[in-house]
C-alpha cells in the first residue's frame, strides 16, 4: 500500500481504517525487528538515583513542614547545608540563613499562627542550594548531632530534617548495596 493511498482523504471505502492500521502495526513491526538491543544500564546510572540533601530536606518539608522552625532545625539545616555546598560556612540568603532568621523570629513570636514553619524554608530546597550531593551516613550522622546539640531535650524530631536525612542515608545505601 502506498503513502499516497493511506493519504487520501476523498475515498469512502469503509475497509480503509483496517489497512492503515495494518500498514501502521507493519511498520512498527519492521521497526522494532531492525533495531538494536538496548544496553543494560550501568552502575553509575543507578547511582545517579541516590537521595540528595537537597531533596532529603524537601520531604522534611512534606512530613513535618505544618510545625515551626526551632533553633535544633535551623542547626540541622546549617549542617545539611554545609555538607551538600562542601563549605565551612553558610550561604547569605540560602536555606540555612533563613532558617535561623525564622528560628530567631519564632522564639520571640506568642502565636503559632505568626510562626514560619519547616515548609515555608525548605520548599524546594534542592533548587535554594548552590551544591547538592547525594546522603551519606556521614552527612546524616552530622545532621543528627547538630539537631541534638541544639535540642533542650537532647532529641531528634520525629519526621524532622535528621530522620528525613537518616531515611536517605538508609536508601541510598540501600540501592549501592543492590
Amino acid at each position: 500500500m502506498s503513502q499516497e493511498q493511506l493519504m487520501r482523504p476523498e475515498s469512502q471505502d469503509k475497509e480503509e481504517p483496517i489497512k492503515i492500521q495494518e500498514a501502521i502495526d507493519a511498520q512498527i513491526d519492521k521497526a522494532a525487528r531492525q533495531s538494536s538491543p538496548v544496553p543494560m544500564a550501568s552502575n553509575s546510572v543507578f547511582e545517579k538515583c541516590n537521595i540528595t540533601i537537597g531533596e532529603a530536606l524537601e520531604a522534611t518539608a512534606l512530613t513535618a513542614g505544618q510545625r515551626p522552625v526551632d533553633y535544633s532545625d535551623a542547626a540541622a539545616i546549617q549542617a545539611a547545608e554545609v555538607r551538600a555546598t562542601g563549605r565551612t560556612n553558610i550561604v547569605p540568603g540560602g536555606v540555612a540563613a533563613a532558617a535561623q532568621s525564622a528560628a530567631t523570629r519564632n522564639a520571640r513570636a506568642t502565636r503559632d499562627e505568626d510562626k514560619t514553619k519547616l515548609g515555608d524554608i525548605l520548599a524546594e530546597a534542592t533548587s535554594k542550594l548552590p551544591a547538592d550531593k547525594p546522603v551519606t551516613r556521614r552527612d546524616a550522622e552530622g545532621v543528627i548531632g547538630a539537631e541534638l546539640r541544639n535540642d533542650p531535650n537532647l532529641s531528634t524530631h520525629p519526621g524532622g530534617v535528621a530522620a528525613s536525612l537518616a531515611a536517605a542515608a538508609r536508601l541510598n545505601q540501600k540501592n549501592q548495596s543492590s
